[in-house]
């Protein structure tokens, strides 16, 4: 049996939050402190003379003991640690981590046993690895890769089978260099990918595309969707993936082609239309020139609707990066443009002194298109349109109230999906689908109904963020 400490070294023990014991060589308790009652409930002179491994978890018992006779018996300064699970005064289990050492003192007669409650901690960690589990399931099922870094890029956490694929570079690459994957980038694209990167550190989302994959000539091309994840104000890991958008990009790249060649050849021919359609009017007789006027009149629409054609080419196929754009200004240059074209109009505007959205810029061409539109088919001796814009907590709101006629049901639910574009119906305007586009990709939402007087169109749009540019 072990000798007892001295008083004083006992009232120093009292007082650490550990719990300090002391055990011969069969593990039995020769001392304990008081932080038993603490972390616990039990009596520390309850325990004295107890096998301390017969409260031991039995799961967790073979491993404890194998520790504890490994470091006794060995022959060198010895000292391990280990985890079990301890049962307490109420029967309930706490999971405690003890230090077993060899180096004794003849004045202790036994072994210093230093142990603490890691409770907490084993939940957090059983947690984190629960995450991490179902994380992998996840990301071994899809064809994206996920991927996990430390802040500052300096180490890899973790990254899905299908970077391989993707990058063309084996995932053990980059767990020796997690820095790698910029081999795996066009040197044209690498500076923009820097930049993303430094943006994460310091706490900001990110989303861009670039080319990766040497091994295909880089001609993989990627979208990228990155966030830091912050914790007590500071970033501590950047998480994101990466979705392979080559085909996207080709079919954008045959749409462009495709755009040209059309607006090119569609405004040569046009131009040798209206031409011939003027010399007929101008020496025609008046039968003739009124046929005239009709070709002049819808050449020029088919021209304009081969310009709204190429805004929205622009606008499907462009990188959109949405930015914060004053609706209140935007809708003041749209009416001064209508204004321009429709002088004898009138449009009345509602609206504070400002109301920033997190747009797209093309709402600008959006907010004249419904102008345009509205003034156009006004049946009214004086064609007039109210605007009326508000702010709400996540939104900003913005209606269009006119006095033309009923916009045909066809029209917007062909728009918002709620009927499909057929042979039989496919007469929606590019216009109105500029309009619907450009507040899709700003993340807003447009509805249509019908007034007393004609048509109110409403969009209502996202307020920004506070991480918004």
């Amino acid at each position: 049996m072990p000798r007892s400490l001295d008083l004083s070294g006992q009232s120093l023990l009292a007082y650490t939050q550990d719990k300090v014991a002391l055990v011969d060589e069969s593990g039995e308790f020769g001392y304990i402190n008081d932080a038993a009652k603490q972390l616990l409930g039990y009596d520390p002179e309850s325990l004295v003379g107890e096998d301390a491994f017969e409260y031991i978890h039995s799961d967790d018992r073979k491993a404890a003991r194998a520790c504890f006779e490994r470091v006794i018996t060995s022959e060198d300064p010895t000292t391990e640690t280990v985890r079990y699970r301890f049962r307490s005064a109420d029967d309930s289990w706490i999971w405690m981590e003890s230090r077993f050492s060899n180096v004794t003192d003849d004045s202790l007669g036994g072994y210093v046993v230093s142990s603490r409650d890691v409770t907490a901690k084993v939940q957090a960690e059983h947690k984190r690895e629960t995450a991490e589990s179902r994380l992998r399931e996840i990301a071994n099922t899809i064809s994206d890769p996920v991927w996990m870094f430390s802040e500052d890029w300096t180490e890899l956490l973790f990254v899905s089978p299908a970077y391989e694929e993707t990058y063309g570079q084996p995932i053990e690459r980059i767990r020796e260099d997690p820095l790698a994957f910029l081999d795996t980038i066009h040197p044209d694209d690498v500076p923009c990918v820097e930049d993303a990167m430094e943006r994460l550190s310091a706490g900001e989302s990110v989303s861009f595309e670039h080319r990766v994959n040497p091994e295909h000539n880089y001609d993989t091309y990627v979208w990228v969707q990155g966030e830091p994840v912050v914790e007590d104000g500071a970033v501590r890991r950047i998480v994101g993936f990466t979705r392979d958008i080559t085909d996207r990009h080709r079919r954008e790249r045959q749409l462009a082609v495709m755009d040209n060649l059309l607006r090119h050849n569609l405004r040569n021919d046009l131009s040798v239309i209206l031409g011939n359609a003027d010399l007929i009017e101008r020496e025609g007789d008046e039968e003739m020139a009124g046929r005239a006027k009709i070709i002049r009149q819808f050449g020029n629409d088919l021209l304009a609707s081969a310009e709204k054609q190429r805004t929205i080419i622009d606008l499907l196929t462009g990188i959109q990066r949405p930015k914060r754009v004053d609706v209140v200004d935007a809708i003041e240059q749209a009416v001064s443009v209508v204004s321009a074209e429709y002088p004898d109009a009138t449009v009345r505007v509602a609206a504070p002194h400002a109301a920033e959205v997190q747009g797209l810029s093309e709402l600008k061409a959006a907010f004249i298109e419904l102008l345009e539109n509205a003034l156009k088919h006004d049946v009214t001796e004086h064609p007039a349109v109210d605007v009326e814009i508000s702010v709400e907590e996540e939104h900003v709101v913005v209606q269009f109230v006119d006095t033309c006629p009923p916009i045909p049901d066809e029209e917007y639910r062909v728009l918002t999906g709620e009927k499909e574009m057929t042979e039989v119906y496919h007469n929606t305007g590019l216009g109105l689908w500029l309009v619907y586009w450009a507040v899709d990709l700003s993340g807003g939402r447009i509805t249509f109904e019908r007034t007393e007087t004609g048509n109110g169109i409403t969009l209502r749009l996202p307020r920004p963020t506070e991480r918004s540019d």
